[in-house]
């Protein structure tokens, strides 16, 4: 899909470089290099293409929880402004690629993050945030301090939150979500993300900036992943895993005795276990890489793309038991193995007082087979 460009002195009927603007719906105006007024003059208000806007949900789990729905032409998606602004869901076209867990949609609740506990109120979705103290499996320190799955992080409502739509000088038209998400204890840690959650009409992605700075006075672990959730009918019977995988390592004798390739998607298999692949990737000469899902009979795919720098680790999440059908890429500073794993090696990463730290992934939706080749291209030359 190209950018949308301007030219103050181009008709208003007309694409760039004079290119007819023949669209006639608003999936075809997403698709054309058509200028700020061409699609002015083919729509009212804007808001028949693309917008923000705030909304809140009325019953079950979810009941009062606050979010943000953003419509980019034929991409939708929720931003969660009560769950650390986390994006809940994710479609294109009306299909959806993102995967909901059996809990369903739920809000924020402090509780659900003690022990294992997290596992009844994870809901996937395109993302949600780990850390900041702890990711992978509940762990005890010696001390008796407790760290629950994952972390606290992604159950924390942001604050200072605001979102905004507007055409810039580039003619481009941009949409935005942005919010502060405190992880914070009496005598404990005082960590501060600013999130800020960007899209651009006419592109089918979504950009996460992350800054999390230590606004306490000592030293603080600062463990940090993107639990990135592919589901159905984007994942499906012969969809396939695209990683520039260099080495997967099993995470446990579950994922060992595996005998499915994980870069492979079969039919649902009930009380299947889970399978956890740790992966070392490889990466362009500026250190760029990316893991995605694509399913060619759908003519879909969905990446996730990265800074290995950032993101030393990299981790592939593999369910295909019935009902609990979802893969996840995700990239993280830190082994999934956990906390503890970390403790003993003596290189558990930290954050040091008034130090802060940028993150930024960009999720991209690929359509069409010749997308999709290009996926497939790119891990190829990645890996030459």
């Amino acid at each position: 899909m190209g950018d949308i460009t301007v030219n103050p002195n181009e008709s208003a009927v007309s694409g760039n470089a004079g290119t007819p603007a023949t669209a006639t719906a608003a999936a075809d105006l997403a698709t054309e290099r058509l200028s700020r007024r061409a699609v002015q003059a083919h729509v009212g208000s804007i808001q028949q293409m693309a917008y923000v806007r705030p909304i809140r949900y009325e019953e079950g789990r979810a009941g009062g929880m606050r979010a943000f729905e953003v419509k980019n032409g034929p991409m939708r998606f929720v931003s969660m402004a009560d769950k650390a602004l986390d994006v809940s869901q994710l479609e294109y076209r009306g299909e959806n690629l993102t995967f909901l867990s059996k809990p369903g949609l739920n809000g924020r609740n402090p509780f659900d993050t003690h022990g294992a506990e997290a596992q009844r109120s994870i809901m996937g979705g395109l993302f949600f945030t780990c850390g900041f103290e702890n990711i992978g499996a509940p762990y005890t320190d010696p001390e008796g301090h407790e760290y629950p799955m994952h972390g606290r992080i992604r159950t924390t409502p942001a604050e200072h939150v605001s979102a905004d739509a507007h055409w810039t000088d580039d003619g481009e038209y941009v949409i935005s979500v942005s919010g502060e998400v405190r992880e914070a204890e009496l005598f404990g840690e005082n960590l501060v993300m600013r999130r800020t959650i960007t899209t651009v009409y006419g592109r089918p992605e979504i950009v996460v900036d992350d800054v999390v700075t230590n606004e306490g006075f000592r030293d603080e672990p600062l463990m940090w992943m993107y639990h990135c959730n592919a589901g159905w009918p984007l994942l499906a019977e012969g969809a396939q895993v695209i990683i520039p995988s260099r080495h997967a390592e099993p995470r446990n004798e579950d994922a060992a005795n595996d005998t499915t390739p994980w870069s492979e998607i079969g039919e649902p298999v009930p009380n299947k276990p889970e399978s956890v692949f740790i992966h070392t990737l490889a990466a362009d000469p500026e250190g760029r890489s990316f893991a995605a899902v694509m399913n060619r009979k759908l003519g879909l795919g969905l990446s996730v793309e990265f800074d290995t720098a950032d993101f030393p680790y990299f981790m592939q999440w593999k369910s295909v038991a019935a009902g609990d059908y979802v893969v996840g890429l995700e990239p993280a500073n830190s082994s999934v193995h956990g906390r503890g794993y970390h403790e003993k090696r003596g290189d558990l990463h930290t954050i040091a007082p008034g130090a802060s730290e940028h993150k930024r992934v960009t999720f991209r939706i690929h359509e069409g087979a010749a997308a999709l080749d290009e996926l497939e291209r790119r891990r190829t030359a990645l890996l030459a």
